[in-house]
């Protein structure tokens, strides 16, 4: 089929076209880098270097007719990214193959014919030289860019030499860098073919990269330029350092002129030489003011026309001849994170939800529009507030920033760069009431937090009544089906924003919050000791997520007597019907029915639960079992209950050594007495701040179970082709497929993809509506040498083995080991249990890994940046929870 479309629009030719015959629509014929020169040649205005591209179908029959590359590809396809030797090998081999078969006759006189039409010939005098240049089908693509992949060859001159390197750039989709990128970015081997530009060399007295956003902070209105003299292979190879230019609104707002000693010219025999630069051109622009901004006006049209087709700011190649610019080629950056959707054109400041639900993970469209606790913006398969209107308050900025302060000192860094622009917001009239702070009646909530003192009932009550909507909830959506189901659905998510804005609830959530506060502070200032609250807060009551970690050490104590049933867990862990096997073992029965009843408790939690998308414990209950045999190999019988007789042994000294160190200061009885009372308040309340997370998710639950069942319905009609399909769609559009029995398979098809490229990106804490990523940062001095900073929220000092872990289902703990991960949500809490100490890159003092971790006693550090990739597993590592640092020991 390919064939006969490349014959209608090149009527001799099967193996090659010209740039003006290509088009964005054969990209399977000419791969990426192909497409895109054939868009750019199209567009008005725009110089580039003729040429043409040798199609894909030169490389699958070169591949096709020999059987040994063929092998070798099967075996590459069955090694994983591990195998880097095997790969090594692998590779070398089928280059080598590829490189030593002779093109075929017919393909070497249709790549001889478009020379000469661009003027190739064999006159000494004046040979023409080209650029080759590889263009794979997965490459300059939205979702992948494949940059540096495949190889180029500059300055090639004469048909014998552009023949030899188009074997080579062939070759080059086989070396070991491109097939470990394949392989970490899900690309068959097999699926990928390579096609070669073949284009006129151009010899610029400089060249470089135009970016059209930012590609440091992500901001859209600002182009970056990098320039050095020569071609601009000298700066990709690292040889010198480019000149930076930015340009915003077609004003330059920054320069950085770098010392440029070397350049890369094009040799009179061909290929290329280096060249040193005269000292006195070295710190010289290698762009003048009015060529730079030229360049950027340039960049804004190919942005504009690539801007439907390849998905906006481009990363474009120029080179600069007789003071005329040429462009090589572009494509889309693909590393910029999506700007949160808006429907005018007014400047908004975005805050990640992820960051505070510790859940960094994409999330897939039905669990995206589910999530309804907040007027929330889509971007990347992630949730963000909107907070321009607070930052635009006097009053609601410092609000903000408070709370942001206590919850995330990066996220209030980050906000504190974009108002520091001071171009950005613009001030409200007046002061008005900051908006999300509407509907909250804050005199009432502070009269309930006194009532709260006198009616320890508060919390039971407020329970109780979750309880009992759940119940009612569960009994009514039984009796419910089609579209009947999703109006319900609705009508409940109204009632349960209500029930977590009850202002008793939020006056519980403050209370723990402030009262924490009054304490730290308090004693810091009276006594000079950081983070006394931690220690106050262990064996705290009312906190479902640490009772969730007790709880499964119970499941490990009725296990242990069984060495039959405890081994049957530990072998086969990831045995779907293990539950159903293991009744036919000594204790099974009574092993499975202690899972059971923690499942009936827990089993609507798992990693990321914000996403009703993601399997539940009930659903997949292997999650649990290593953890389970973890519990029975670390730990004796009975304890749970030592675990919690300790925390509170160690809570009411730390009580009393406190207070009795008031009662020696000036002041110090009334001093002592009202710090007892508010330990005594924050001990009451400080573990309720986790059961309105368990509700919701209790009730996500539910729906989901619920939704689950229409979704069976529409796998049994043939709507949709399994019951996973319905994740891709929101929630509106699985109502409308249930109502008319339809539904869009390409649109499902196109989410799956779309959240694969989402899973890749990394969320920013705070995103302007230019794309700007606030970057936040810590300001402390006087820390140890080579520490990783991160925030302090629980306090103590811990010694140990790091476990870095990324899915919660791999960990394999001993006694002793510090915890090193991304994020941990509830899920993670039973590895609490087993733990010395947690580090991880995103949290706050709010956040529940780092409320679990005081009420468990481990010292933690949260938001450390990249800890997970400078931090390797096995290190042995100290976490200073107090002062807020990791050191590698």
């Amino acid at each position: 089929m390919i064939v006969k479309k490349v014959k209608q629009m090149n009527n001799s030719s099967t193996y090659t076209l010209n740039f003006q015959e290509i088009d964005k629509t054969q990209l399977a014929i000419v791969g990426g880098k192909g497409a895109n020169l054939g868009e750019l040649i199209r567009i008005e205005g725009i110089r580039v270097p003729d040429g043409f591209c040798i199609s894909t179908e030169a490389f699958k029959r070169i591949i096709g007719e020999t059987p040994s590359i063929g092998e070798l590809l099967d075996r590459l396809s069955l090694l994983k990214v591990e195998d880097r030797d095997k790969i090594r090998e692998l590779s070398g081999e089928i280059r080598l193959g590829i490189e030593g078969i002779a093109i075929p006759q017919d393909i070497v006189e249709e790549i001889a014919g478009c020379l000469t039409k661009l003027g190739e010939n064999d006159a000494p005098t004046a040979p023409v030289a080209y650029a080759v240049r590889s263009s794979a089908t997965a490459e300059d693509l939205p979702t992948a860019s494949f940059a540096g992949q495949q190889d180029t060859y500059l300055n090639i001159i004469g048909k014998d030499s552009i023949l030899a390197s188009i074997s080579k750039c062939w070759a080059s989709l086989f070396t070991e860098r491109a097939v470990i990128y394949r392989l970490q970015n899900g690309f068959d081997h097999r699926k990928v073919n390579l096609a070669v530009v073949v284009q006129k060399m151009v010899f610029p007295q400089a060249a470089g990269i135009l970016f059209t956003a930012d590609p440091v902070n992500g901001n859209r209105k600002v182009s970056s330029i990098d320039a050095g003299f020569g071609l601009g292979e000298a700066m990709v190879s690292g040889l010198v350092n480019p000149d930076i230019y930015k340009v915003r609104d077609g004003r330059i707002i920054d320069k950085k002129i770098s010392t440029k000693k070397l350049a890369i010219y094009a040799a009179i025999d061909g290929n290329t030489k280096e060249q040193e630069i005269e000292p006195e051109r070295q710190n010289t622009q290698a762009l003048t003011d009015e060529q730079i901004l030229e360049l950027e006006r340039i960049g804004r049209k190919i942005e504009e026309h690539f801007a439907e087709y390849n998905g906006g700011p481009q990363d474009i190649e120029w080179c600069l001849v007789d003071n005329a610019f040429y462009i090589v080629q572009s494509r889309p950056i693909t590393t910029l994170f999506p700007i949160p959707e808006a429907n005018d054109q007014e400047n908004h400041v975005y805050i990640s939800v992820g960051h505070q639900q510790m859940m960094t993970d994409a999330m897939k469209p039905l669990g995206l529009s589910l999530w309804r606790m907040g007027p929330f913006h889509k971007a990347g398969g992630r949730l963000f507030v909107d907070v321009a209107k607070q930052l635009a308050s006097p009053a609601g900025r410092e609000n903000l920033l408070g709370a942001m302060g206590q919850l995330d000192p990066l996220l209030k860094d980050a906000l504190m760069t974009i108002i520091e622009r001071g171009d950005f917001i613009s001030s409200l009239p007046g002061d008005e009431k900051p908006s999300f702070l509407a509907g909250i009646d804050k005199e009432k909530v502070w009269s309930d937090l006194e009532k709260f003192e006198n009616d320890p009932t508060m919390i039971s009550d407020i329970i109780n009544g979750l309880q009992a909507e759940l119940e009612t909830l569960k009994q009514n959506i039984e009796r419910r089906s089609g579209t009947d189901v999703f109006d319900l659905i609705l009508e409940d998510l109204g009632e349960l924003k209500k029930s977590m804005g009850d202002s008793r609830n939020l006056g519980l959530i403050l209370a723990a919050v402030n009262a924490a506060a009054w304490i730290n502070e308090n004693i810091k200032e009276w006594l000079g000791e950081k983070g006394a609250a931690d220690m106050l807060s262990l064996s705290a009551p009312n906190n479902i997520t640490s009772e969730m970690g007790l709880d499964l050490l119970d499941v490990a104590d009725v296990a242990r007597p069984y060495p039959e049933a405890a081994g049957y867990l530990q072998q086969h862990a990831d045995d779907e019907n293990l539950l159903d096997k293991l009744i036919k073992l000594d204790g099974g029965q009574e092993v499975k029915d202690a899972i059971g009843a923690y499942l009936e408790k827990y089993g609507m939690r798992c990693a990321g639960e914000i996403d009703i998308t993601r399997s539940r414990w009930s659903e997949k209950p292997a999650a649990l079992i290593p953890l389970i045999v973890g519990n029975i190999k670390i730990f004796e019988p009975g304890e749970r209950k030592r675990k919690v007789e300790q925390g509170l042994q160690a809570a009411e000294r730390k009580e009393r050594e406190l207070l009795e160190r008031l009662e020696h200061l000036p002041g110090g009885p009334e001093k002592a007495e009202e710090t007892k009372r508010v330990i005594a308040l924050m001990r009451s309340v400080i573990g309720y701040r986790e059961y309105p997370k368990y509700a919701i998710i209790n009730r996500y639950f539910v729906y989901k179970q619920a939704l689950m069942r229409e979704a069976e319905r529409l796998v049994s009609a043939g709507v949709v082709r399994e019951k996973e399909d319905v994740f891709y769609l929101t929630f509106e559009e699985f109502r409308e497929a249930v109502r008319t029995n339809k539904a869009d398979w390409e649109l499902i098809r196109e989410r799956k993809e779309e959240h694969k490229l989402f899973e890749k990106l990394t969320p920013p804490r705070v995103i302007t509506s230019e794309g700007e990523i606030g970057a936040g940062r810590y300001k402390r001095d006087h820390l140890p040498a080579g520490s990783i900073v991160g925030l302090a929220v629980s306090s103590g000092v811990i010694e140990g083995r790091a476990r870095v872990i990324l899915k919660m289902e791999d960990a394999d703990l001993d006694d002793g080991d510090i915890l090193v991960t991304a994020f941990t949500d509830p899920s993670w809490t039973p590895l609490f249990v087993s733990i010395k100490g947690l580090v991880t890159e995103v949290g706050g003092l709010m956040t529940h890994g780092a409320v679990i971790a005081r009420e468990y006693g481990l010292p933690a550090v949260v938001g450390v940046e990249n800890a997970t990739k400078l931090i390797k597993d096995g290190q042995r590592i100290r976490v200073n929870g107090t002062d807020g640092y990791v050191e590698i020991l």
